[in-house]
């Protein structure tokens, strides 16, 4: 089983999900012209018996991802155009790299799947490393 949270950090702040137009038209604003980060959490755990004592299943790993990505500096009439396809809502940082979104971007440093958000190369590296450490069978 894995657990996966994924949030849009710019400047210190963290840009959740929009709660209307105009919130999704600041977020984006305020990534317009600038580098922000991408930071997605994983955490993976085997089938077992939870610690008896606190309930908790085994922990097999924990780590997180980190992509910089820099968007061009945008006008507010192409941020209000890209609101108004609503395509900002359900998504950290009010943008979906996959999506129209993907066209703000000048440069990405770092997984783009981690943007996309689930940082798949990480992932399969660590499974990896449990089958070697004979954690995990397939």
């Amino acid at each position: 089983m894995q657990l996966v949270n994924r949030v849009v950090e710019a400047g210190g702040e963290i840009l959740e999900k929009p709660d209307d137009a105009e919130h999704a038209f600041r977020m984006i604003s305020s990534l317009s012209g600038r580098r922000h980060h991408v930071h997605t959490g994983v955490v993976l755990v085997l089938p077992g018996e939870p610690d008896p004592s606190t309930g908790v299943p085994p922990l097999v790993r924990a780590f997180t991802s980190t992509t910089a990505v820099t968007f061009d500096t945008l006008s507010d009439e192409a941020i209000r155009a890209y609101v108004a396809t609503g395509e900002p809502y359900g998504k950290a940082g009010s943008y979906g790299i996959q999506g129209a979104a993907g066209a703000f971007v000048t440069g990405i440093e770092g997984c783009f799947f981690n943007v996309v958000g689930f940082p798949l190369h990480r992932f399969c590296s660590e499974l990896m490393s449990l089958i070697e450490e004979g954690r995990l069978k397939l």
